[in-house]
């Protein structure tokens, strides 16, 4: 099952457990539970790999390590040789792993204690079921070590559920993190998977469900989810046969200052392609003449200042204020003129800068997309702390400034007023210039259209993410600009 495939809500690692003992509410035991998936991984494991003979199984104390023993057992019973490589002996644990450890015993899977002077060096595909999601704190030395070694090897590694290392919660590293080809879950879907590190670490994201009730997922408020094109269908309003230009909004955008013209017109070009029925760009005159014969739908307007810029902002619905504003006089003032402006606002790049400089108060009315040196300045931290913990971070810049905080990156998280939202879709050809302009200008053409924040916010980055899928499925990652993508979100927009 692929990324795009999986459920559309996300758990923490206590929700999963509550889910565990819900399903066992429903008449699912732990050992029905282990046992299926067990085997959903170990079918995963000979269709990945089909020539396997050889596989190390590495199993830990808990629940993990019972699905690993069951991956063990099963491989054994079809003509492989596996070896378990034990984190903690037999005779140590408890519950559900026990049984299935002793089954595992019993069947004579070969066993050996796991230890930096143990490693399975000679093993064609290691299996990781050591640590789970109930990590929690940074690991200890002897671990970190054990997992760097692991990790060291450089194998094919199937993760069961989590690779070991990895928080479940974040996304972030505990220390060392054993990197998988493929990682196959069950039940609920952990949201550190899909953001941070967790991508880079889980490989092919996979799901398996076990066969558990859909009541028992309705029956836990999952406060993450993921954007979909159902999503558009249910919230983005279709066209009305006597709707014309006005009837679908203004987006003012402003920025570029001397020598950043290009930023600026990206965003109107996003809001323009995203549906605006109406897009001014106020800038500095030496680009208005080169984006009049970029893209002449665009009403670019010379802007010496606030008063130029008065009378724009009487007719806009939505601005978009912040890229190529600089932080010189200028751009402070026409910031400041947008503020005060009291229409809807989405706010990128300079813009972000100087509102973390001034310490504004908080609004209801916009939306804020800093990335994570951006989200840092804000919250008067640090990018590393930011990437520890997104879902924290994001969260702190809701609470902090009101309104809607987009957390760009890899699984880009949106916090507003219905919770938070991950985007898991995009690729890496999106790491170039001008990506984040565009998205500001999606954003507020979705605004523009009468679609709250935190829902323009959630959408709109969704539709970008899969437009870039698009060009990049159609003509490759590498080279993938900006402006390659605004085809591509005309369709994703349309095709709901």
């Amino acid at each position: 099952m692929s990324v795009r495939s999986l459920p559309g809500r996300l758990y923490s690692a206590e929700q999963t457990r509550e889910l565990d003992r819900l399903a066992g509410e429903a008449g699912l035991s732990g050992e029905q539970l282990m046992e299926r998936a067990g085997r959903a991984a170990f079918e995963l494991l000979v269709q990945r790999w089909p020539d396997l003979s050889r596989p190390a199984i590495l199993c830990g104390g808990g629940n993990n390590g019972g699905d690993g023993y069951v991956i063990a057992r099963l491989a054994l019973e079809a003509g492989l040789a596996p070896v378990v490589y034990q984190d903690k002996p037999v005779e140590e644990m408890h519950g559900d792993a026990l049984t299935m450890a002793r089954r595992a015993r019993d069947a004579g899977v070969p066993m050996r204690p796991l230890s930096l002077d143990c490693l399975p060096e000679d093993a064609p595909v290691l299996v990781d079921a050591l640590l789970g999601t109930g990590l929690a704190g940074p690991l200890r030395e002897d671990k970190r070590a054990l997992i760097q070694a692991l990790d060291d090897l450089r194998k094919p590694v199937l993760a069961v559920d989590v690779p070991s290392g990895l928080a479940a919660d974040s996304g972030a590293s505990t220390g060392a993190v054993l990197r998988a080809r493929c990682t196959i879950t069950y039940i609920g879907v952990n949201r550190g998977l899909l953001t941070g590190i967790g991508p880079v670490c889980t490989g092919e994201l996979l799901f398996d469900d076990l066969g558990v009730e859909a009541r028992v997922h309705d029956a836990i408020a999952a406060p993450v989810w993921r954007p979909a094109p159902a999503d558009l269908a249910r919230w983005l309003p279709r066209r009305a046969p006597d709707g014309y230009k006005k009837t679908y909004g203004h987006v003012l955008v402003i920025g570029g200052d001397h020598g950043f013209g290009g930023a600026p017109m990206m965003t109107a070009q996003g809001a323009g392609h995203a549906g605006a029925g109406l897009v001014s760009l106020a800038t500095r005159s030496e680009h208005v003449a080169p984006l009049l014969a970029r893209q002449p739908e665009i009403m670019a307007r010379a802007v010496d200042g606030v008063a130029d810029l008065a009378p724009l902002l009487e007719q806009a619905t939505v601005v978009a204020v912040g890229p190529g504003l600089g932080r010189d006089a200028w751009g402070r003032a026409l910031l400041e003129a947008a503020l005060d402006s009291g229409l809807p606002l989405v706010v990128d790049a300079d813009a972000l800068t100087l509102i973390a400089e001034w310490g504004v108060d908080a609004r209801d009315d916009w939306v804020l997309t800093p990335h994570p040196g951006e989200a840092a300045r804000l919250l008067g931290s640090d990018t590393g702390a930011v990437q520890a913990d997104r879902f924290a971070a994001v969260e702190s810049l809701a609470a902090r400034y009101g309104g809607t905080a987009l957390l760009k990156g890899l699984g880009t998280l949106v916090r507003g007023a219905e919770g938070t939202a991950l985007i898991s879709d995009g690729n890496p050809g999106m790491g170039s210039g001008g990506m984040g302009d565009l998205l500001t200008g999606v954003i507020a053409a979705l605004r523009a259209q009468g679609l709250a924040p935190y829902r323009a916010a959630a959408l709109g980055a969704m539709a970008h993410a899969r437009a870039a899928d698009r060009a990049a499925a159609r003509d490759g990652e590498r080279g993938l600009l900006a402006t390659d993508l605004l085809m591509d979100l005309r369709r994703e927009l349309n095709d709901y």
